[in-house]
């Protein structure tokens, strides 16, 4: 079986990249013999869609397994559309995580035949989370924003 890797690196000693579409290199390994290719990710810097452009390249390539440390929505959803098996949640060695995706002891599965299953990563808050209330990271902030080319900003107002 061809199965697709987020990779920091160029081999299998290398740490699985906990970002897929944003991430450093993909290892393309045939589990049958554990050859592999290595492909520079070309789409990484992409302003947006690196994980639909990421996804649509491994496709291309003909993998029926992905596995990383997380995948966006969008991405995920074109590996939903083509039946092919995500697995996130996945860190450390990418030789010690294909070991475990053979033995069937890899965690945190995503069922691509069923848009409704869904990992914590995309899940929908629980009954007992109120919307509008889920983890972020708070502050003041400094009102220094610059507008980003749209003739706004200009760091006026300091918070004290």
């Amino acid at each position: 079986m061809k199965i697709g890797i987020s990779s920091t690196g160029k081999d299998m000693q290398s740490q699985v990249d906990p970002r897929f579409g944003r991430c450093a290199y993909f290892l393309i390994v045939q589990t049958d013999d554990m050859t592999f290719e290595v492909f520079k990710n070309e789409d990484k810097s992409l302003g947006g869609g690196a994980g639909i452009q990421s996804a649509t390249f491994l496709m291309e390539k003909g993998v029926k397994a992905l596995l990383t440390g997380s995948c966006g929505p969008n991405a995920m959803d074109v590996f939903n559309d083509r039946g092919i098996q995500v697995i996130t949640g996945q860190t450390g060695l990418i030789d010690d995580v294909i070991r475990k995706f053979k033995d069937n002891k890899a965690t945190e599965t995503i069922n691509t035949n069923d848009k409704n299953d869904v990992t914590e990563n995309h899940a929908e808050p629980s009954n007992n989370t109120p919307r509008g209330q889920g983890r972020h990271m708070g502050g003041t902030g400094r009102g220094l924003g610059r507008g980003l080319d749209r003739g706004m900003g200009g760091g006026g107002m300091r918070g004290k």
